[in-house]
């Protein structure tokens, strides 16, 4: 093959079309192919520039060269060559890229059976220069429910796009992240002419050709692995020196530190000297400061909504297609799992457990402790990988306890995103109370820093969203530790210090978290009952509203729970004075079928129905959208059948009887108030109901985080936790009355 082409006069037109359509003069394509700008002019003016520049020009434009070049048919002769390598090769690629089978999986699954498109981001999160601030301003309201990062990360495009576009890259990601699948598919649709048909597969794992015996360079390591092919010595050289191979290195970070200096050399030598080759090599984020010349870098994105759904469907597809689906409707259900789920590896977790139960354990944290297990030891340890040790006395408790305590500490402040050097302060902590810390400031210094760094490029707990500012992967993981670190230490004062958060909504799933995880959690529930009562306890006003919860659920025949009863005309009443849409989820959590109820029992059905009929009228405008008269007819029905008061049914029949068959809008807007006015007298009279309570502001906002309280209360009640006979019925017996009618033991808790 010549050392030196020219470009025809079709082709230079072809070239200067490509370069127009990409928006691009010839200065673009300096440093990219050369580094001056004569070369470049040449090309553009038909005259002759060097092999390696030539192609380099036509590969960045998207073209082939051999369709721009000025050649002789007897130097087209290179597809041949490739075709026959690719022949050669075909075998070994499938066999070790067309398969994957990870954690419990107990057979492979063939990779186009499963592989969801992968997204990469241009922008290293961890460089960009943004502080704390200017990250939550990105986040939506939705996202700050659950501090949920995938939206602040950047632009993303899929991974072959990427490949396409740069073909010298660097990809960078999180364990588990989904980089060595990558790169088998991209090996995959290569060698299946779907990819870079041009191109040779060539899959190192790089941890192997750095630990080869007789230390060989790339090349050297290339010739030998394709040799396994039978693909001659001459063959494969020639490959990488016409830049006809797709050089796929996975793992840089798996490589031992002894190991790393000389791999990275014969990666850059190689890159350098064979420069016309696409070269993709995967690292874990925060390995090491790893630096190549001429790699462009990115970073794998985390799964969004539609990949987690996308793979969900392709997995279940195989075996049970009809999971899919409510494996969905279960993440969507549960948003703290659904957060695990934009770990591709942890993803694969979570279809493992639901194909087996079809369901997700109740007792969430230990399904969050499997995962945990998996970033901090079994991922490494399944496939043989062992770590440089960056401090010695940090075994797998150690960083279990560490990681508890930064979870403790930066969740009590509210800080979901945190400094660099804050989080190192809390290491440097943790490290002096070991046994035989280092002392010396500079060499404390440097273990947190390392001891940081290894958590994150080993485990990928902890992770840099930008420059110097770091956070969990995962909010779940957050409020799983700290819920760690109180169950580690059960006393009075640390279960007081939880449950004085009881108002706060973002500790709900640590409440949770800890039931589960104490052996008897009897005192931390008492406790939570205690504060809960005590929000409204000196509030006169509210106490009366109490008693009247327990007046009326006293007055219904059935057999229901008594708590059950007291929430649903709390629910009833205070949606009403609160102007709120129905909301019974107390009261269905303590097993109140509410359907069922209203079905059987009229009472309970008339007094929903009228107090539905007056919530609506309330508001002018949700009047005038929706006919009252329905709910009126409804209300009237049940009284009939109930035929216990005709007062009332006469009362409402006249209430009815105003209603107009037409216009009823203009109607409403004369005589709406005075006619509500009336309805409200009619219920209060007739059933006690649908009193306006004239509640401030404050009294709303108590009664709010009161209920809310009560909600989680009954939830970790209900959870998947072991509480005894006694204190559970202690707690039911109470739920929701007045203070004056609870016992005084239960009132100092």
């Amino acid at each position: 093959m010549t050392r030196s082409l020219t470009a025809s006069q079709t082709g230079i037109q072809l070239a200067k079309q490509a370069l127009i359509s990409k928006g691009w003069s010839q200065k673009n394509l300096i440093g990219f192919v050369c580094e001056s700008r004569q070369p470049i002019s040449k090309f553009f003016n038909g005259k002759s520039v060097s092999y390696n520049i030539f192609v380099g020009i036509c590969e960045k434009l998207g073209l082939d060269w051999q369709n721009i070049a000025d050649l002789p048919k007897s130097d087209l002769k290179i597809n041949v060559d490739v075709q026959a390598v690719r022949d050669k090769v075909r075998a070994d690629i499938e066999n070790r890229c067309g398969t994957m089978q990870v954690l419990d999986m107990t057979q492979s699954i063939g990779l186009g059976d499963i592989y969801t498109t992968v997204n990469i981001l241009e922008t290293i999160t961890g460089r960009r220069r943004l502080g704390i601030d200017e990250l939550l301003q990105t986040c939506t309201p939705e996202m700050l429910d659950r501090i949920g990062f995938g939206g602040i990360t950047g632009k993303r495009i899929p991974g072959m796009e990427a490949v396409s576009e740069y073909p010298k890259l660097m990809v960078w990601g999180k364990p588990g992240a989904g980089k060595t699948t990558l790169l088998k598919y991209l090996a995959i649709r290569c060698i299946g002419s779907q990819f870079q048909q041009e191109k040779v597969p060539i899959f190192i794992t790089i941890k192997n050709f750095a630990e080869t015996s007789n230390q060989p360079d790339l090349l050297e390591f290339i010739n030998q692995q394709l040799a396994k092919c039978k693909v001659a010595k001459k063959e494969s050289v020639e490959l990488c020196e016409q830049g006809k191979a797709l050089i796929l290195l996975d793992g840089l970070d798996e490589v031992i530190k002894e190991d790393s200096s000389r791999a990275i050399n014969h990666i850059q030598q190689f890159s350098d000297q064979y420069r016309l080759n696409s070269i993709v090599i995967t690292c874990r984020i925060a390995a090491r400061e790893y630096t190549f010349q001429g790699l462009n870098e990115v970073e794998v994105a985390d799964f969004d909504d539609k990949q987690i759904q996308t793979f969900a469907e392709k997995w279940f597809q195989r075996k049970y297609p009809v999971k899919a689906e409510q494996f969905i409707k279960n993440l969507k259900d549960n948003k703290p799992i659904q957060e695990l789920a934009t770990s591709p590896l942890l993803l694969i977790l979570l279809c493992l457990v639901f194909e087996e139960t079809a369901n997700f354990p109740s007792s969430r944290w230990e399904l969050y402790k499997e995962g945990i297990d998996i970033l901090l030891k079994k991922w490494d340890a399944k496939r043989n990988i062992e770590r440089d040790v960056v401090y010695k006395k940090l075994s797998v408790i150690c960083k279990e306890d560490l990681l508890s305590q930064v979870a403790w500490k930066t969740f009590k402040r509210g800080d979901y995103l945190f400094k660099q050097k804050q989080v190192e302060e809390y290491i440097a902590d943790y490290i002096r109370n070991l046994p035989d810390p280092e002392t010396d400031p500079e060499a404390l210094q440097l273990d947190r820093e390392a001891v940081l760094k290894s958590i994150e490029a080993q485990h990928g707990l902890l992770v840099d969203r930008a420059k110097g500012i770091y956070s969990f992967s995962h909010l779940t993981f957050q409020e799983y530790f700290t819920a760690r670190k109180i169950v580690s230490d059960p006393q009075e004062r640390v279960l007081q210090d939880l449950v004085n958060q009881i108002t706060e909504k973002r500790w709900r799933e640590v409440f949770l978290l800890v039931v589960g995880m104490l052996p008897s959690p009897d005192r931390l529930l008492q406790l939570m009952k205690y504060q809960v009562d005590k929000l409204v306890a000196t509030d006169e006003k509210l106490q009366q509203f109490l008693g009247w919860v327990q007046e009326k659920s006293n007055s219904v025949v059935g057999n229901y729970k008594p708590a059950a009863i007291r929430a649903f005309y709390f629910s009833l009443d205070l949606d009403l004075n609160l102007n709120l849409d129905f909301n019974f989820n107390l009261a269905c959590a303590l097993e109140l079928d509410l359907d069922c109820a209203l079905e059987l029992n009229y009472d309970l059905a008339l007094n929903y129905v009228l107090d539905l009929a007056l919530n609506l009228n309330s508001d002018l405008d949700r009047a005038l959208s929706l006919d009252i008269s329905p709910k009126l007819d409804h209300a009237l029905n049940l009284n009939s059948e109930l035929e216990l008061n005709p007062k009332l049914e006469k009362a409402l029949q006249q209430l009815r009887d105003k209603l107009p068959e037409r216009k009823f809008n203009k109607w409403w807007q004369a005589n709406g108030k005075a006619w509500t006015k009336d309805l409200r007298e009619v219920i209060i009279k007739n059933r006690n109901i649908g009193h306006d309570r004239k509640f401030s502001q404050k009294q709303k906002d108590l009664l709010n985080q009161y209920r809310d309280a009560n909600k989680l209360l009954v939830d970790c009640l209900n959870s998947d936790c072991y509480v005894s006979r006694e204190v559970r019925k202690e707690i039911e017996d109470t739920l929701l009355l007045p203070i004056a009618h609870i016992p005084q033991n239960q009132q100092k808790a």
